[in-house]
């Protein structure tokens, strides 16, 4: 699972599941990402792992930051929390776990207030 947020307003900018990890399942999220949001003018902030060179390959920019980077890391560990009651127990195929992972992005977006943004919500953020 791959996973892109904006660290100012706190918006999930992509969510996307792929059977495996490894360069070029990164590099087709960052590619899908990219033609949503022209992303060439902006620094994403990567762990060590397979980002930089994905990143590379695609001509975007990336440097090291495991301070920023945590507010990926915080949605993930939110994301388990909602998952954990169920995941063993999951008996839907691939597309309706993709579909849950974006419903539960636009929940996260649209509806859950955020104590960081003033009990604001992150696509409240964006349009102020």
């Amino acid at each position: 699972m791959y996973a892109a947020i904006d660290t100012e307003t706190k918006l999930i900018l992509d969510v996307a599941l792929f059977g495996r990890h490894g360069t070029d399942p990164a590099a087709a999220f960052l590619h899908r990402l990219n033609e949503k949001y022209d992303l060439f003018d902006i620094v994403f902030l990567v762990d060590q792992f397979g980002y930089r060179t994905a990143l590379a390959r695609l001509g975007l920019s990336s440097r090291v930051n495991y301070t920023k980077r945590n507010l990926i890391e915080k949605w993930f560990h939110t994301l388990k929390i909602r998952i954990d009651p169920f995941h063993n127990s999951w008996v839907g195929s691939r597309s309706s776990v993709r579909e849950w992972f974006e419903q539960f992005m636009h929940y996260y977006n649209c509806q859950r207030p955020h104590q960081a943004l003033d009990g604001k919500t992150p696509i409240e953020e964006v349009q102020n």
